[in-house]
């Protein structure tokens, strides 16, 4: 009698074990950040290693100099754009807002319910792309860097990591969660060489020692 009690515990354990397995894995985030995939980081070493090193300097810049949030199809603007790629189940209104949906923060492992709670991100800072070159541009140009789909440059997050990250590089910030530097280095590192700006020197041994890793 004693060992038919003894399996209906373990019994009972095993099922009590089963249905938490089970939440946890209705609790797991099931939106996922889609940025772009960057290139590899054997490519991103190869690209890091011909950037131009040099001082930065943001004499003259505004925001305003990069106009963003721009129209993209529809009544659908680029925050909107990105807020529909990088969520699940998002709802929209008739003016493109998102009213529903979920939002998972790769920088930090937030889950967000409401738009209002994540910021689009640019990957690298306009203030940052101005210092490394982008003062040269045009507005035509800077423009089209600061609505980027194409490249690894815009990705929703977590409003107050956005916002603590500001224009840091990363020498002095990367995301909280370090399996996620890898991605971001590489995110970097592409857009940088793809807009052919330069990275200051503590930059660029911060992204040479990430970037080893990966």
């Amino acid at each position: 009698m004693r060992k038919f009690y003894a399996r209906r515990r373990l019994s009972v354990l095993a099922a009590i074990t089963g249905l938490v397995a089970m939440a946890g894995l209705f609790n797991s985030p099931s939106a996922s950040a889609a940025l772009p995939t960057p290139v590899s980081g054997a490519t991103a070493r190869s690209y890091l290693a011909s950037l131009n090193v040099a001082t930065e300097d943001r004499t003259g810049y505004s925001r305003d100099l990069f106009p963003h949030w721009i129209t993209i199809s529809g009544a659908c603007n680029t925050r909107e754009t990105v807020l529909k790629r990088d969520g699940s189940n998002v709802v929209t209104d008739s003016a493109c807002a998102a009213t529903s949906g979920s939002w998972y923060s790769p920088y930090d492992g937030a889950t967000w319910s409401a738009a209002s709670d994540v910021d689009i991100d640019h990957v690298v800072p306009l203030a940052e792309a101005w210092d490394s070159g982008a003062s040269r541009w045009t507005t035509s140009q800077r423009q089209s860097f600061a609505n980027d789909l194409t490249r690894p440059q815009l990705i929703a997050v977590t409003d107050n990591v956005n916002q603590a990250k500001g224009d840091q590089d990363p020498a002095t910030w990367m995301p909280s969660r370090t399996a996620y530097r890898c991605t971001y280095a590489r995110a970097w590192v592409q857009v940088k060489y793809y807009y052919n700006l330069s990275v200051d020197s503590a930059e660029k041994s911060a992204l040479t020692n990430y970037l080893a890793g990966c």
